[in-house]
């Protein structure tokens, strides 16, 4: 395949020299004409392992051209890969000198240019940007047509520096962002090949998934740095624990908890941050990250009060009030504090949880209720259609299988569903339907 790259930094360049391994005629393009010496000579304008040996030999095999004529290099190739860079200005924002400037040359080059072309921008992008001002420049400026005349992409990398060329050929996955069906393809046929899942998605999903690795990344680089501390404060072998907390794979190091939901409770989590915050306090230990998690868990519970308050409507049927299904526990049930919240605004609540009976409910939660929360043990109901029936607005906050398919089952047209559990089932319901966890 004929391919342009333009920006040889750390991407770029990386992405020149492996696809011209790979059998492809590249053109790479920059405004630097020492980067452009460099790789004419067969020299690697980034210090990289593996770089100078790859980019010599490509410089030999006669695939690797260099150009700053931005015209040459989309007339003489069928796709365009974008990686120039897109550093922080003084106040955090992005700066999009470099891709604004650029797509304006890519859309002027484009009204040259018979052939449909591909436009796939790799430079990390705030959402939004590909589909609104990119789209618009290359339109205005080449007089054409997004996805009849030219296509566009965005393909997040995911090439750390030092071990590059490795995470080129060895990638966790291919994410490639498009919106028709013959941009994938020919994406597909470029890196079909790397080993880790393929993944075809919109545009905007595709620039707004490389921000959440990356602060990922740096969530548990400083989750890690945050237990030391605090292992520190308690003299107990800060690896050692990390080591036994990276040994489980079934919730630790997996992707159970990584799903959008609502708030978290029960008698573990809060009770387990809130006494690890209290031993920082004792030994002067700063752990800003673990000490906003609870106000962090607060504030999803408030965003779902208003976007409820919001709809305007007094009588409420709430499906599941324990912290979880499957369980009768209502110590710090997030699904209480939702109730209590809106029962002092005034809301008309009719509460159904099939594990949550008064009659037969024992211990601790039967004192819970009676000493607690009596006010909301009246609004419970033991029938559920009598719930559907009365209440045009539902608050789901069970996930338990036989509850969510009667709950389907029930809605009309004149219900509005308020899904706290994130459904997968949604294509049949006949609702409004509102989820709150994304």
């Amino acid at each position: 395949m004929n391919i342009s790259i333009f920006g040889l930094g750390y991407v770029g360049a990386v992405s020149l020299a492996c696809l011209a391994r790979d059998g492809n005629q590249v053109i790479g393009v920059d405004i630097d004409p020492v980067k452009l010496e460099l790789i004419k000579s067969g020299q690697s304008p980034v210090i990289e392992e593996g770089m100078p040996e790859l980019m010599a030999a490509m410089a030999k095999s006669g695939r690797v051209s260099v150009s700053q004529d931005v015209q040459h290099a989309i007339n003489n190739s069928e796709i365009s890969f974008i990686c120039v860079g897109t550093p922080s200005q003084e106040n955090g924002s992005q700066d999009q000198t470099a891709v604004l400037r650029l797509a304006e040359q890519l859309g002027k080059a484009l009204a040259g240019k018979t052939e449909r072309h591909t436009v796939v921008f790799r430079s990390t992008l705030l959402p939004g940007t590909v589909e609104g001002s990119l789209k618009s420049l290359l339109e205005q400026h080449s007089g054409k047509q997004d996805g009849v005349d030219f296509d566009i992409c965005f393909q997040p990398e995911f090439l750390r520096e030092g071990s590059s060329i490795k995470d080129y050929d060895n990638p966790p996955f291919t994410i490639v962002g498009a919106n028709n069906e013959a941009a994938h393809q020919q994406m597909q046929r470029l890196f079909g090949h790397l080993p880790g899942q393929y993944h075809r998605t919109d545009v905007k999903t595709a620039e707004t998934v490389k921000y959440f690795c990356n602060i990922f990344h740096a969530l548990k680089i400083t989750f890690a740095n945050e237990v030391a501390r605090l292992c520190e404060g308690l003299t107990v072998d800060p690896f050692k624990v990390m080591d036994l907390v990276c040994a489980d794979k079934q919730l630790n190091i997996s992707p159970a908890y990584l799903k959008p939901g609502f708030a978290f409770g029960g008698s573990c989590l809060p009770k387990d941050l809130r006494a690890m915050q209290y031993v920082a306090k004792q030994a002067d230990i700063e752990i800003p990250m673990l000490s906003h998690v609870l106000s962090s868990n607060q504030i999803h519970l408030q965003q779902a009060c208003k976007k409820i308050l919001a709809l305007g409507s007094r009588d409420i049927g709430m499906i599941g009030l324990s912290f979880k299904s499957g369980t009768d526990d209502l110590r710090e049930s997030p699904l209480v504090d939702l109730a209590e919240f809106l029962i002092g605004k005034g809301m008309l609540l009719s509460i159904f949880d099939p594990e949550v009976n008064l009659s037969r409910l024992l211990g601790a939660n039967k004192r819970y209720i009676e000493e607690s929360i009596p006010h909301i043990g009246q609004l419970m109901t033991s029938d559920i259609d009598h719930l559907l029936a009365n209440n045009k607005v539902i608050v789901l906050g069970l996930n338990d299988k036989h509850i969510v398919e009667k709950v389907l089952a029930g809605l009309t047209a004149e219900h509005t569903l308020i899904d706290l559990v994130h459904l997968k089932q949604v294509s049949d319901i006949r609702s409004r339907y509102i989820g709150l966890c994304w």
